[in-house]
């Protein structure tokens, strides 16, 4: 069935976007990059946070936002999924369904007492892309400025490549920014990684490329750049990382303003006090509905009505705490 991020995606591609057509995922595959704590924390009535969840809680929160409908793509893990598709979360919805295809070693992050994103990434799979439910994958791979590990990385992408075009299923290619120290000086990494993304993909036909870009927000000058370079590759961003309110809705402003026209969330709706609310806020934004200011206020606004405790004061929320976000859109 032909979602609504098919029919935003086929606008974008054609060079029709326009405000409203953002496309918004909500990234629910944390459970391949640790253990429990990756689930988040339940929450009291209140909204305090008593426990980490079960799986069964987990997946209870993504059906409620499948339901919400606010969100373009749902993206979880292989075996997540199929339990979404086998009570048939994704039955006549307009969500489109995806999961990670790859989990490689600087994904395991969040392991208590794990030290792997110490070395450079190196590829690893364990899914079986012939058993998963959905027809839309993520690939995710990491440049860290080292040709053994790099090469390693590329090799296992082209066996990928291979393997989900035999089985007729369609990916997006995620590029995290180094691991480790790479000797690239902080202020040209966006251009690293760009030039990473851009000789990586200069070897692909039409039918290896994927269908969008997911990369992390190194600031204005190396989004607009990666963005208006070839207007076939559609570039997205993933979420920053556990600052404040206004960070998560600066950065979405900011992303679709040098080019973006997709955005990747993961961890900060997972934490939210309340997810269905701040998905609204996000959808408002990006579709230039409201301001991240305003965004941070309606929020807060939603959640007193529901009786839920704040993490943060809405002053603290109100603040830009991350350094790439230094361009303001508003006051």
């Amino acid at each position: 069935m032909k979602t609504r991020y098919d029919e935003k995606m086929g606008r974008i591609l054609a060079g029709e976007y326009r405000k409203g057509q953002f496309i918004l995922a909500d990234a629910k595959d944390c459970d391949m990059s640790g253990g429990i704590t990756t689930a988040g924390f339940r929450r009291g009535k209140d909204g305090r946070t008593e426990r980490h969840r079960t799986r069964a809680e987990f997946l209870a929160e993504i059906e409620a936002l499948i339901s919400q409908d606010s969100v373009d793509i749902m993206l979880t893990s292989a075996s997540n999924m199929e339990l979404l598709q086998m009570r048939g979360a994704f039955t006549a919805s307009n969500v489109k369904p995806a999961f990670r295809a790859n989990d490689a070693t600087d994904m395991w992050s969040v392991i208590r007492g794990g030290r792997y994103r110490e070395s450079p990434s190196r590829p690893f799979r364990s899914v079986d892309l012939s058993l998963a439910q959905a027809d839309l994958c993520l690939y995710s791979i990491t440049f860290n400025n080292d040709t053994d590990a790099d090469l390693a990385s590329l090799e296992a992408f082209g066996k990928f490549r291979r393997d989900v075009r035999e089985l007729g299923k369609e990916y997006f290619l995620e590029v995290f920014n180094p691991n480790r120290l790479t000797g690239v000086p902080d202020g040209e990494r966006g251009a690293y990684v760009n030039d990473c993304i851009m000789r990586t993909l200069a070897g692909l036909t039409r039918a290896e490329r994927p269908q969008f870009l997911k990369v992390a927000y190194n600031g204005p000058a190396a989004m607009e750049e990666l963005a208006s370079h070839d207007p076939s590759v559609v570039v997205g961003i993933l979420g920053g990382g556990s600052g404040t309110l206004r960070d998560t809705f600066e950065l979405l402003l900011q992303a679709e303003k040098y080019g973006a026209r997709l955005a990747l969330f993961g961890r900060k709706i997972n934490s939210a006090e309340h997810q269905p609310s701040l998905v609204t806020w996000l959808r408002a934004v990006a579709d230039g509905n409201a301001g991240s200011a305003e965004a941070v206020r309606g929020y807060h606004g939603e959640i007193a009505k529901l009786g839920l405790q704040p993490d943060r004061s809405l002053d603290d929320d109100l603040l830009i705490t991350e350094e790439v976000l230094h361009e303001a859109t508003e006051g």
